[in-house]
């Protein structure tokens, strides 16, 4: 027997409960099916411990902000994501000013995002990076920091035993945000099953198959009891992570012909000792090694989960064939079709530098990690750091004139009847939640687009707007969702402890 509903959204992470509000907001009369193959609401990727709870708006991350050849620094994608990060922040103050959400300091708090470099070449380019994006309207308020005092003062378990001899550099934001991911999707999804919406936990989705009508037949199996089920929707969204590309392969779209994906595992060093968590308050990222991929960039986090400050650094990259943590060793041989082959192949030849660092990180030794976070922490201590795992990502290859690329960033997979649509790739990702769905939204619901705008822009008022270009809107919907999610001046952790024993 065969159900029938309108949405099937596949995946409990972030990016289907985000797709799910929305839907919910603008037509509560359709009904919606989730399917989530593992017992818990976001078990992947979306979980806090395997991510680093960046509100990723390109304060910091210093791959936004490349050098060019001229010594010049390219902001251009900086500012795309800060963005595309203020739409989210939009969506989530409207959420919880309506009820959809909870307690905002459950899922975001305010936290200062750095950018650390040392040497001067590397000072040089922090210098000019601060120049290019403090002027920016989206990043007024950004300090550049170089003197060693202000250095210590600022991040004392930082600046213990730190030679200045080699020289330093900070740009500092103080508006940034830790995002629990895992607490946020919870909460939506928490919105969706009162609603009416139908989650089920445990169940694996094995097929998708086109209909004569264009809908299509979502088959599931019960992890549990090995039942199988067959739901029958009119749109499919694949929000299932790394998984996203072996299901849309399976859907048999031809958009989805020549992508490929290369899986990356992580970990982190989180922090045991409550003393040196109480020394440091901010997210501080450096810049990759040398030959080294963007998605190594190390950070020093700050976590705020469950209300209790935690401390990572990493990530530690390493490699698996799975393409999630709880997948399967065949998943990456199981992806490899006639059409991507090679794309894939070609990011073999091209990307040689990811391999060596790739076998650079899984030969290193717990010993060999401790001393890279030394960077970072002069002083840092193999007992203080217990080693996690971290959520598994599946950086995009794409097909190249006759080769192929890997890219950063995510992607949004849509048919071109807008009957089914999925996510690829990872950082900035869930930070980006929004301004992805409402892609999938426009893409896949053209019709039902513009009667749904006006609705839209009361929960993103700055909707088909840059806010690059309007000062005057963007400090508007600054003070007021800063407001609602209790982002304010006052609520910011004093970030300025004392330096006591700085040497």
């Amino acid at each position: 027997m065969t159900e029938k509903t309108d949405v099937v959204l596949i995946g409990a992470g972030i990016m289907s409960a985000t797709l799910g509000a929305l839907l919910r907001q603008l037509q509560p009369d359709w009904s919606i099916t989730m399917f989530e193959r593992l017992d818990a609401a976001a078990p992947e990727s979306s979980d806090p411990w395997n991510n680093a709870g960046t509100g990723h708006s390109a304060l910091c991350e210093l791959n936004y902000s490349p050098q060019q050849a001229d010594g010049s620094v390219d902001v251009s994608k900086a500012v795309d994501i800060n963005e595309r990060f203020q739409v989210s922040r939009q969506f989530w103050a409207h959420a919880v000013e309506n009820g959809v959400l909870g307690d905002p300091s459950a899922f975001i708090n305010p936290i200062p995002h750095v950018s650390f470099v040392h040497g001067a070449d590397n000072v040089d380019y922090l210098r000019k990076r601060y120049e290019a994006l403090s002027r920016h309207p989206l990043f007024e308020g950004m300090e550049y920091i170089d003197a060693p005092d202000e250095f210590a003062r600022r991040l004392p378990l930082m600046a213990k035993g730190r030679d200045y001899s080699d020289p330093v550099a900070l740009n500092w934001t103080d508006f940034g945000t830790d995002i629990d991911f895992g607490s946020l999707t919870k909460q939506l999804l928490a919105y969706l099953g009162y609603s009416g919406v139908e989650i089920a936990f445990g169940n694996a989705v094995l097929d998708l198959d086109k209909q004569s009508d264009g809908s299509w037949n979502v088959r599931s199996r019960n992890t549990r009891t090995g039942a199988t089920r067959t739901v029958n929707a009119k749109f499919v969204f694949v929000g299932a992570g790394g998984y996203a590309l072996p299901l849309l392969q399976k859907s048999g779209i031809k958009e989805i012909k020549g992508f490929a994906g290369f899986p990356v595992s992580g970990q982190f060093l989180r922090c045991t000792n409550p003393e040196l968590i109480q020394q440091h308050n901010a997210k501080v990222y450096g810049k990759a090694a040398v030959g080294a991929p963007p998605m190594s960039v190390p950070h020093l986090d700050t976590r705020v989960i469950n209300g209790r400050a935690g401390l990572l650094f990493g990530p530690y990259a390493g490699w698996t064939p799975k393409f999630l943590k709880d997948g399967k060793l065949t998943d990456l041989v199981k992806s490899v079709r006639a059409g991507n082959l090679t794309p894939m192949l070609g990011v073999g030849v091209t990307e040689l530098g990811l391999v060596k660092y790739l076998v650079s990180e899984l030969l290193k030794s717990p010993a060999g990690k401790v001393n890279t976070m030394e960077e970072f922490i002069p002083r840092a201590e193999g007992p203080d750091w217990e080693l996690i795992t971290a959520g598994q990502r599946v950086q995009i290859i794409r097909r190249k004139g006759v080769g192929g690329v890997l890219e950063l960033g995510t992607a949004v997979i849509a048919a071109g009847d807008g009957s089914v649509a999925g996510l690829l790739g990872a950082s900035p990702g869930a930070s980006t939640c929004v301004s992805a769905m409402l892609d999938v939204l426009q893409r896949c619901f053209p019709q039902e687009y513009a009667g749904w705008t006006p609705k839209l822009k009361e929960m993103v008022p700055s909707l088909g707007v840059k806010l690059s270009e309007n000062q005057a809107l963007y400090g508007e919907v600054w003070d007021w969702s800063n407001k609602a999610l209790h982002l304010t001046r006052d609520n910011l952790v004093d970030n300025t402890p004392t330096p006591a024993g700085v040497a």
